[in-house]
């Protein structure tokens, strides 16, 4: 009897330290049906833009140096994304792409404080990721599901990767959009 009242804090303990998949799950939980159209392509333009800025979000922490910014990026990539879509005036995907270029000069001409292997990585993930979401965004809806979905699928792959490795942005941030990543795949491929 002793051993199951010992158990239940490190029990507790455990589900506390589990908060970004927690997070993660109830978010998704959110989303799923959310347009509720059934329109393929009313789903996929948005996640397309969206899966342009995580690999963004990773080049602003690793040339901040800063993991510990991680969330508070988000938080303003969030916000931008939001105007962004408010006002549409400006395509996301122009004002995403553009700043990942000033990034991707900024850390080959001026350097990186994670040095240039890190720095290299990561721009090969902005520009596989950028190019599913792009391609995904242009081609027919249907076929470009599939691509946005391999994207969201294999950045959840990295995620976990950096999670693992505890490298470039926070471990509470790489383990929530890991898990989210992977949730939002599967909603693009199998509940639209």
């Amino acid at each position: 009897m002793t051993g199951t009242k010992s158990e239940s804090p490190s029990r507790a303990k455990a589900l506390t330290r589990r908060w970004p998949t927690a997070l993660a799950v109830g978010l998704s939980a959110l989303s799923v049906g959310g347009g509720g159209s059934g329109d393929v392509s009313a789903a996929v333009g948005p996640y397309g833009e969206i899966l342009l800025l995580l690999p963004l979000l990773y080049l602003i922490v690793t040339q901040t140096g800063r993991p510990q910014a991680t969330w508070p990026v988000l938080a303003v990539l969030v916000m931008a994304m939001i105007v962004l879509w408010a006002l549409d005036v400006v395509a996301p995907p122009v004002v995403l792409i553009a700043a990942a270029l000033v990034l991707l000069v900024w850390g080959t001409v001026g350097g990186t404080p994670h040095g240039r292997a890190t720095f290299g990585v990561q721009a090969v993930g902005m520009l596989i990721f950028g190019a599913l979401a792009l391609v995904g965004l242009a081609v027919d809806p249907e076929l470009g599901r599939y691509l946005v979905a391999a994207g969201w699928f294999f950045h959840g792959a990295w995620d976990f990767v950096h999670l693992r490795l505890g490298k470039v942005v926070s471990r509470t941030f790489a383990e929530w959009c890991g898990v989210i990543d992977i949730l939002v795949a599967a909603e693009l491929v199998f509940l639209l």
